[in-house]
């Protein structure tokens, strides 16, 4: 099979074919329906198609298998379906080609976020390629064909899986934004660079943009691998047309740019989204007996992975917050919320006060609970800016995603901002707008590695940076959460991943921190331990019964109870605070208190009681 594909490439340019799920979405398929499920309930259907392409030229047709991974189907309940789709796919495919076409096992990205920017383990997701691959093998496939990805990561990790199943052809695609850099701002080049390293025949583009966008790409591409040059774009832009999505470019357009690409060095080309059998005749039309220009490998990208050490801010010399921290003194922060409207005169003469008094830093939830409130970002620079106190600024993955991080974080260290706290946020229900859309592009473990990345010279693309960051990272964590375990495991993927400090949930059992104390002590990173000055009995409940993973012992509710309300019980509340907060000491880098509805005075107390 491997001489087949090799022998239409030496033959001139070779064509594949054009978007499944477009001509099945216009045979009445809707686009809710899984399409790969197909191959099962209506191969006919799909063999149809697949000949349709055949006729009007294509060399190779891919599989109708794109998103037939166990991820993917799981979304419709039928993950256990996942080896048969996946061969009948191909036997579909096999049967229309006969010996007119070689067929290609599609293999799309698997839906979910990876580490290092999400939760499921570089060998999970290769475990799940190579389960597609091996179903597609058995269909009989001639090569494979990894397209639309756009992180890296995962792709190495599906090139990874093929190729410890098969010696086949493998054509590894990325896709791009409207600015010719991959989804995740990766330079063209640089991703050519990594997938002709990490063992494809021949790598490309996909999806998502145009044919003159492609072109720009294709041009960095040749000068950065000698592999062959693979480009599959969609048929422009779609356009909502009565409340459906057209897409615009002609066939005979189409053809015109596949003569460019092919003038630029591609030697394989297709469509995607929103291409027919129309567009593939008019590009086989017009390139049969077309051949590619040789191309000069020109130059070697630099290994993007190889930080730029020389420039990385050590943690000590990042903010008078770390270097505190890396001097072994305790530090003393107050956290302050935001309030929810657009003044902050309160806060801030809140946040004078705690300067004056001699506090390290002000740490600043973003959003806490999903309620509405002030960018904590902006409240963060206020405060920075007119009063000369640090602060710690939280920042929630739930509201944002990936690029619009990466965007903020380059904000703050332009900005003059330094300590982050890195959480994935509360879920939106919990709180004031449960309608609001949550985001969750990646969790915190992700943004982790994002921080580490912008620090060590490199944006999440791969891209150098002319100055790396020097954001000190620290990461939230529950010596008391219910999955104990879960939340262990987690804990050391983030340190793993470059966080610097932690700053725990409440503390009121002094036994569940021990525990805790003692899980963590290979890792060996600054603990400030967060302290909560109860304000009332009722307070203390709700600590206890709907905080998760905050357990108030039996005695401290006790003497809440007995507590009078208003003064006494916010007295007591610190009383109690502060005996946790002098047997914590020994055993933390620094305290955390918090101040019930922003009264910085109880916080004040609670710290001044361990002078």
């Amino acid at each position: 099979m491997k001489k087949e594909f090799y022998k239409l490439l030496d033959e001139g340019v070779v064509i594949f074919d054009g978007a499944m799920g477009t001509m099945l979405y216009e045979r009445g398929i809707f686009i809710n329906r899984c399409f790969d499920e197909l191959n099962l309930s209506n191969p006919s259907m799909v063999k149809k198609i697949h000949e349709e392409y055949i006729s009007a030229g294509s060399d190779i047709i891919e599989t109708n298998t794109f998103g037939a991974n166990e991820f993917k189907l799981k979304l419709h309940g039928i993950e256990d379906e996942m080896a048969l789709i996946n061969e009948r796919g191909a036997r579909i495919a096999r049967e229309a080609a006969c010996d007119n076409a070689l067929v290609a096992g599609s293999i799309g990205p698997l839906g979910i976020k990876i580490e290092p920017w999400g939760p499921t383990s570089n060998a999970e997701a290769e475990k799940a390629f190579k389960s597609q691959g091996e179903a597609l093998l058995s269909g009989e496939i001639d090569l494979f064909i990894l397209e639309t990805f756009a992180d890296l990561n995962e792709i190495h990790q599906a090139l990874k899986a093929v190729r410890e199943i098969s010696d086949l052809p493998i054509i590894a695609q990325m896709t791009l934004q409207h600015d010719g850099l991959g989804l995740y701002g990766t330079e063209p080049a640089i991703f050519a660079e990594r997938l002709d390293s990490w063992g494809a025949d021949a790598v490309g583009v996909n999806c998502t943009v145009g044919p003159k966008v492609m072109l720009e790409a294709v041009e960095k591409l040749v000068s950065a691998t000698g592999k062959y040059i693979s480009v599959q774009p969609n048929a422009g832009i779609p356009q909502n047309v009565n409340d459906r999505n057209i897409y615009m470019v002609s066939p005979e357009y189409l053809a015109e740019y596949a003569r460019r690409f092919v003038k630029a060095g591609v030697k394989i080309i297709g469509g995607c989204c929103g291409t027919t059998p129309e567009h593939i005749k008019a590009i086989h039309k017009t390139l049969r007996g077309s051949s590619p220009p040789k191309v000069t490998h020109i130059k070697k990208i630099d290994e993007t992975e190889s930080f730029i050490q020389e420039k990385v801010v050590p943690t000590s010399e990042k903010s008078s917050l770390s270097s505190r921290v890396s001097a072994g003194k305790f530090v003393r922060i107050v956290e302050l919320v935001p309030p929810m409207g657009c003044d902050p005169s309160h806060i801030l003469r809140s946040a004078e006060k705690l300067a004056e008094a001699g506090v390290d830093a002000i740490n600043i939830p973003d959003s806490p609970r999903a309620t509405s409130r002030m960018s904590a970002l902006s409240l963060a620079v206020l405060i920075e800016k007119e009063l000369g106190i640090e602060t710690i600024l939280h920042y929630c993955c739930r509201d944002r995603n990936i690029l619009g991080m990466q965007s903020d974080l380059l904000g703050a260290q332009a900005l003059g901002l330094r300590n982050l706290l890195i959480i994935t946020g509360d879920p939106i229900k919990t709180h004031d707008y449960p309608d609001a859309t949550a985001v969750f592009d990646i969790d915190s473990i992700g943004l982790t590695n994002v921080v580490r990345k912008l620090n060590h010279g490199l944006d999440i693309g791969g891209r150098k940076l002319k100055t790396p960051t020097s954001l000190y990272a620290g990461i939230g964590v529950n010596p008391g959460a219910i999955n104990f375990e879960e939340e262990m495991k987690r804990f050391h993927w983030k340190v793993d991943a470059g966080a610097e400090f932690a700053i725990t949930q409440p503390v009121f059992d002094i036994d569940i921190f021990l525990k805790f104390k003692e899980r963590i002590e290979s890792k060996k990173i600054p603990v400030i331990a967060g302290i909560w000055p109860l304000a009332s009995y009722r307070n203390a409940e709700f600590m206890n019964n709907e905080l998760p993973g905050v357990t108030v012992p039996h005695d401290i509710l006790k003497r809440m109870k007995g507590a009078p309300s208003g003064k006494e019980a916010a007295s007591e509340g610190v009383k109690i605070a502060s005996e946790l907060l002098r047997e914590l000491r020994p055993m933390i880098a620094g305290a955390q208190v918090s101040a019930p509805f922003n009264k910085y005075e109880l916080a004040l107390e609670v710290l001044n009681s361990i002078d």
